[in-house]
């Protein structure tokens, strides 16, 4: 079911699953917060999405943009039916995944050091800011090379090993990985930054929800469709 359709759009496409096992997937242009089109389905995936997009694309709609929380069926969708949609990552579910690995009181230097670099990447708003977030970002990476490095060794197999310090490992790269697709939004102020107006949407509607319990997957779904339809 489509809405209001805009010919030039910057996407945001995010997933919600209910206690159900129902997954609501929207597609919400940002520039006039209106739904495109959404799918109930059990799950994300690629096929799935990669036709909803494909429809998209065949009502004449140029998608600028898809900002999304960094799913890989998202992602892999939109590389494939539209190679010349930027991707956006969303800076706030990038920067949430970060510190919950971090936790609020890392035991390390390093730890505690990358953790106040991630907690300042919401706020970046200008190029000017953002060089010299990338630069802390580098220095970082430079003093804690050998930290992030570090592997420790099985006594039974000298062969297997694992990195010592996992989490601000992983955290780090993480962000280097996310790294190219993070700031789009200073380039194109249309393009948003972050999915939060469509958490806000799904939370909205799981509080209606809550009205209705025991609702049948049927007349679950029925639901749904008329709260995005009014």
């Amino acid at each position: 079911m489509a809405h209001t359709i805009q010919k030039k759009v910057n996407l945001l496409i995010d997933g919600t699953y209910f206690a159900n096992k129902v997954c609501l997937i929207l597609y919400q242009d940002n520039n006039v917060k209106a739904t495109q089109i959404y799918r109930l389905s059990n799950g994300e995936y690629f096929q799935e999405i990669s036709e909803d997009l494909h429809n998209l694309l065949s009502l004449g709609i140029q998608i600028q943009s898809v900002t999304c929380d960094g799913s890989p069926s998202i992602i892999k969708a939109v590389k494939a039916i539209s190679p010349n949609t930027i991707i956006q990552r969303c800076t706030v579910h990038v920067q949430r995944e970060i510190l919950l690995w971090l936790t609020r009181n890392p035991q390390s230097k390093a730890g505690i050091e990358l953790r106040k670099i991630v907690c300042k990447l919401n706020s970046i708003k200008s190029k000017e800011q953002w060089d010299y977030w990338i630069v802390s970002l580098i220095e970082w990476e430079e003093s804690h090379r050998q930290y992030l490095n570090q592997k420790s060794f099985s006594e039974n197999n000298p062969d297997k090993y694992w990195f010592t310090h996992k989490s601000v490992r992983k955290s780090f790269v993480h962000i280097k990985r996310a790294l190219p697709d993070l700031f789009h939004y200073l380039d194109n102020p249309n393009i948003p930054k972050s999915t939060n107006s469509l958490e806000a949407f799904f939370g909205h509607l799981k509080t209606n929800l809550r009205i209705h319990r025991g609702l049948s997957k049927e007349h679950f779904k029925a639901y749904v469709k008329w709260y995005l339809f009014f």
